[in-house]
């Protein structure tokens, strides 16, 4: 039979007896942090594989961020915190309470719908558990940690404020938001080729900003997360340099003794050898 998620949590206390792992007794909360971060990149990483017909790697990718989940439960319940149940409890009744169209009588039969009263359930559960920083906490953008990743933020924040009405009506319109912001960037680019003040350098950090932010929209518009579409693109542009390299080496050649249109011949090789 195979091992289920008790089994998982058996193995995790058994790890952590004396009789157990020395490496897994001395883990903590802050020693096991950095492996929780990345187990979740590399599941991440791995949906690519998946959506690709190669399902094996996000399976272990997400045993792999389980079982730091585990770990975590366990060391919690060692210090008398909280245990694994009570986390897998905790999460059960919140999205009962989430979805009350669903278990309850509430009635959603738009997404719209659903994430509107996710916000306002959300809110209402801030203010009853009435912590010490539930009156600083009246954003909605409060739930946006400001540790992840920019455009992983970006997407998140807009994400959060169009749940509340305050988006473009269509994608159309982000578009024209684009062509604002390139217009915008190429203002503050001549200014500052023509003033080299760093002021004017800080206008076009922040003009570069606002067009990434506009694109994250457009991402979000067409359900696209654009963390992921963007590391696809990172993905290609490996696969693509790394034939230049392959190339170049075949030909005993190096990039310094290679012209650019040689380079970008080469570069269009490898992007049609993939389609």
């Amino acid at each position: 039979m195979p091992a289920t998620f008790n089994d998982l949590v058996t193995l995790m206390t058994q790890l952590r007896s004396p009789a157990g792992c020395p490496w897994d007794r001395e883990q903590t909360y802050a020693t096991l942090a950095p492996m929780l971060l990345e187990e979740a990149y590399e599941a991440f990483e791995a949906v690519e594989e998946a959506r690709e017909g190669r399902p094996a790697d996000l399976r272990d990718e997400l045993g792999d961020l389980l079982f730091q989940i585990v770990f975590y439960g366990q060391v919690a319940g060692e210090r008398g915190d909280f245990t694994i149940d009570d986390v897998t409890d905790a999460v059960h009744a919140k999205m009962i309470r989430r979805h009350p169209h669903v278990f309850g009588g509430a009635h959603a039969d738009t997404t719209t719908e659903v994430l509107s009263n996710w916000e306002a359930i959300k809110a209402e559960e801030k203010r009853v558990a009435n912590t010490p920083d539930a009156a600083k906490q009246t954003s909605i953008l409060d739930g946006v940690s400001m540790k992840v990743p920019a455009l992983m933020e970006a997407h998140q924040l807009s994400t959060k404020a169009a749940r509340v009405g305050f988006d473009w009506e269509k994608v159309e319109d982000i578009f024209a938001k684009v062509q604002e912001e390139i217009g915008e960037l190429l203002d503050a680019i001549k200014v500052h080729a023509d003033s080299k003040l760093e002021t004017d350098h800080i206008r076009v950090r922040e003009e570069i900003g606002d067009l990434l932010f506009a694109v994250t929209n457009i991402a979000r518009h067409l359900r696209v997360e654009p963390e992921a579409a963007l590391k696809l693109t990172n993905r290609k542009f490996r696969q693509r340099f790394s034939h230049i390299e392959d190339r170049l080496l075949v030909r005993n050649r190096s990039f310094e003794s290679t012209t650019l249109g040689e380079l970008e011949s080469l570069w269009q090789e490898a992007k049609n050898s993939r389609q």
